[in-house]
């Protein structure tokens, strides 16, 4: 048996967006899980576009946020974070519905690790916190 400790590579990705989708996810098999959908602003300000990303919500203050935040998300306030997510990847499907029946599509997945604040329909709602350790 060996004692070395296991090394990993960590991407990082940070950004603001809004939140959006809040749900508990019961898998068949495996540990239910907390998720939420970020839609991610990028390009000029001007011409905002958005990413979406689909995340697990990973640490338990990320979880804790997220829920304070969840009634506003259900009550249909826009909700901006600024975030971290790791472990962001692509997913292949194939739309089954609407005006892409049959396409390809890419979903993209992560873990969300960090909410640094929020602001619930342009109210602060949390400031920048500390890093989770």
């Amino acid at each position: 048996m060996s004692n070395e400790k296991t090394k990993y590579f960590d991407l990082h990705t940070t950004g603001i967006g809004y939140l959006n989708r809040v749900r508990e996810v019961t898998p068949e098999k495996g540990v239910p899980f907390l998720s939420v959908i970020i839609a991610a602003l990028r390009g000029s300000v001007d011409d905002v576009q958005y990413t979406q990303f689909e995340c697990s919500v990973a640490g338990r203050k990320a979880q804790a946020t997220v829920r304070e935040l969840q009634s506003a998300v259900e009550g249909g306030l826009k909700v901006l974070i600024g975030f971290t997510l790791s472990n962001v990847h692509g997913e292949p499907f194939t739309y089954k519905n609407g005006e892409k029946a049959g396409q390809p599509g890419v979903s993209l997945k992560g873990r969300l690790l960090r909410i640094s604040y929020a602001k619930v329909d342009g109210q602060p709602f949390i400031t920048e916190q500390e890093p989770a350790a």
